[in-house]
């Protein structure tokens, strides 16, 4: 039987990537650069890469059972405001009219410098709405340049009706149309038709590249239908590309650090995908992507996407210097100047040296380093040449550079500045982790991380150039992700097929939860994923009112898992040390259930003559990746038949009563694969019946990790 193969592709605006994995052992069996074609358009570099690939490693069509590509248009789209013309209408009646008219007028978001995404309005009264008056906005619209139709309504997440009315009456005059209640089922109506709007601005930009990269990959012969890397780390079919393609913004940076933490085994830390031009740095938290409400042009969205951190601070960044001193590194790159990198030349070009000063732009300052040899050839002074001069750069990294050519380079400009050569490029990467320190400590009080836990991780072709520095900074662990320069084509190629739907309801009752939960498996399904393979989290968020149900699945049954052994005990006391501080001798391995590992470090505390025991549970899973670690916390292991006696008088136990009300403690329970988080539930009602809901594949004689926090 010949080897099953998943196929990754990453169309960035200078190269594509493309990688082929084994499909049971993720074995990385081949990867591919080749240069983005913009001439000819994206999807036939697309099939340039694929054929490539396949006939290069003797891959039949037949043999690739996933196939996924990550795009960087919908960004790209937004950033130069390239979008389409929109035409809104707003409903709604009664008392709703005068605020619906006004939330549904979006205001003119600008996208880029003098680029604005605009969008003409009107409003019909709900209760007058009829064909006719439909049809007079769409054909007004039309007269306007108006593409694509947004029908926004009051409260249409509880009745689309009208919604769907006005969508039909515009794909009847062949126009692409979509509603407020497609794209969230949240209240909040302004904010619902914003997203609504951007998502409608990128429909007749990505429906033609969907429509070509979809043909361009079936040409190839490949059976398994192409899927498109989404902004929250998942993938989806390209049919919902063409309704949602808003999806797909910021979808390359979710594919790395969904590429790293398949490899890495990050239980807390910080991922620097770094390029030639920029950095982009996310968040990992209990082994999970850090996500949130992303914005458009500085407004907020309905989007949840990946919490991501964007500055030009790179490889390529170049080095400016005024007065006999260095002032600054970036934002040019080397890239933007046209030049090559000074520690990317042979020393033979560099023979004879001047320094000299370049405006990489129209209007930028004349202050932007370059060294020229005596063929009068050019080379850009880069960050990239500072770290590799002062060794941060690893032996045989992508981003090692020519020691002898970047000596001579250093040399030349220490001499220029009458420093030595080694105080010039600590001054450039002293400047660049000064850049990146502010943002780095902004996401370390954000989302609370512990600095004796943490690693910095790299990826992107010039990770060694940013992370072992900044890390040495911050007195930091790190690493280097295995493959960096392909972490995003692993990402797209390992992803799994994810879904959501989030709801405005005030305290959900157990036939809310089902009725959302069999929804979004129904969406995911429909997203190309294999129902058996399903797995759906229900998270409630009691202070906004929103109940949020996130499906993952696979396109075909597997085993989530990379094929690694499982850690020792030994490995799991090590770990458990790291994470909560408790010496291994004092650490207790509890219970093993599923691939869920409980340890409990007890540490007496003192205080006066009083002595008091603390307990510092820690949850790691069959990879070694912390997935819960808290002080202060107790556990319970329990059969599934004991959830009502066992389990309900352990909640009890931990339930604070005072005479309004009883306050139950954050619940996780982990069984099986799943690690199911209760912490949003305010009653003991609740909690129970989503835990019926999740259990109810279990058997009787089931275990389950209980572990609880006040």
């Amino acid at each position: 039987m010949s080897k099953k193969v998943r196929i990754g592709i990453d169309v960035g605006g200078t190269f594509t990537d493309a990688v082929a994995i084994d499909n049971d052992t993720y074995e990385v069996i081949a990867k591919l650069k080749i240069p983005t074609t913009h001439e000819e358009g994206v999807a036939q570099g697309i099939v340039n890469i694929i054929q490539k690939l396949l006939k290069e490693n003797n891959i039949a069509p037949e043999d690739v059972n996933f196939i996924a590509h990550g795009t960087t248009q919908a960004t790209n789209a937004l950033l130069e405001g390239d979008v389409a013309q929109v035409g809104i209408i707003g409903m709604g009646t009664g008392m709703d009219v005068r605020t619906a008219k006004k939330e549904t007028a979006v205001e003119q978001i600008e996208l880029a410098p003098n680029k604005f995404l605009t969008a003409k309005h009107t409003f019909i009264d709900s209760a007058k709405l009829n064909n006719e008056e439909i049809e007079k906005a769409i054909h007004q619209f039309v007269a306007e340049d108006c593409q694509v139709i947004v029908a926004s309504e009051a409260y249409s997440v509880d009745d689309p009706e009208n919604e769907l009315q006005v969508i039909q009456k515009a794909q009847e005059q062949k126009l692409y149309a979509t509603g407020g209640h497609e794209i969230s089922q949240l209240y909040g109506l302004k904010m619902r038709t914003r997203t609504a709007v951007v998502n409608a601005s990128l429909i007749p930009k990505m429906m033609q590249t969907a429509d070509m990269t979809e043909t361009a990959v079936l040409n190839t012969k490949i059976q398994s239908g192409l899927m498109i890397m989404r902004c929250d780390g998942g993938v989806m079919s390209i049919n919902e590309v063409r309704q949602r393609p808003i999806l797909t913004m910021l979808s390359g940076l979710a594919a790395g650090v969904a590429g790293a933490l398949m490899y890495e085994k990050v239980s807390d830390g910080i991922f620097f995908e770094v390029g030639g031009t920029s950095v982009d740095i996310s968040v990992i938290k209990n082994g999970k992507v850090m996500i949130k409400y992303a914005q458009v042009g500085g407004h907020k969205t309905y989007l949840r996407s990946l919490d991501v951190r964007t500055l030009a601070v790179a490889g390529g960044s170049m080095i400016r210097a005024k007065d006999g001193r260095i002032i600054d590194v970036g934002p040019r790159s080397a890239h933007i100047a046209g030049l090559e990198y000074e520690c990317f030349t042979e020393s033979e070009n560099l023979q004879e040296p001047t320094i000299a000063f370049v405006s990489p732009k129209t209007g930028d300052p004349n202050e932007y380093l370059i060294i020229r040899g005596n063929t009068g050839k050019e080379y850009s002074y880069t960050l990239a040449g500072a770290a590799n001069f002062l060794g941060y750069v690893p032996q045989d990294d992508y981003a090692q550079g020519n020691q002898e050519s970047n000596r001579i380079a250093w040399e030349v400009l220490g001499e220029y500045l009458g420093s030595s050569a080694e105080a010039a490029a600590k001054a450039v990467v002293q400047l660049a982790v000064e850049k990146l320190v502010p943002v780095i400590n902004e996401l370390m009080d954000e989302y609370e991380l512990d600095p004796s836990f943490i690693t910095l991780v790299g990826g992107g072709g010039s990770g060694a150039i940013v992370v072992p520095a900044l890390a040495e900074h911050f007195g930091y662990k790190w690493k280097l992700a295995k493959n960096a320069p392909y972490i995003s084509t692993i990402g797209v190629a390992l992803a799994m097929v994810r879904e959501q739907i989030e709801r405005s309801i005030t305290n959900p009752t157990e036939q809310d939860i089902k009725h959302i939960r069999a929804e979004v498996i129904e969406k995911i399904v429909q997203s190309g994923a294999n129902e058996e393979t399903v797995e759906v989290n229900i998270e409630i968020d009691t202070q906004r009112n929103i109940v949020r149900a996130v499906a993952t699945g696979a396109t075909e049954l597997r085993q989530k898992n990379l094929g690694a052994a499982e850690v020792t005990e030994e490995d799991l006391k090590g770990i458990a040390c790291e994470a909560i501080g408790v010496e291994p001798a004092n650490i207790a391995h509890i219970a093993k259930v599923g691939r869920w590992n409980l340890l409990d470090g007890v540490t007496i505390k003192k205080k006066f003559i009083f002595k008091s025991k603390q307990n510092n549970v820690c949850v790691i899973d069959r990879e070694g990746v912390v997935r819960f670690k808290r002080s202060n916390a107790f556990y319970l292991t329990f059969k599934k038949s004991q959830t009502d006696s066992e389990f309900l008088s352990f909640v009890d136990d931990h339930t604070i009563y005072s005479d309004a009300n009883a306050t139950i403690p954050k619940v996780f329970l982990f069984y099986k694969e799943k690690m199911l988080d209760l912490t949003g539930m305010q009653t003991i009602e609740q909690l129970s019946s989503i835990m019926d809901v999740e259990t109810e594949n279990l058997k009787q004689e089931d275990e389950i990790i209980a572990v609880a926090y006040k």
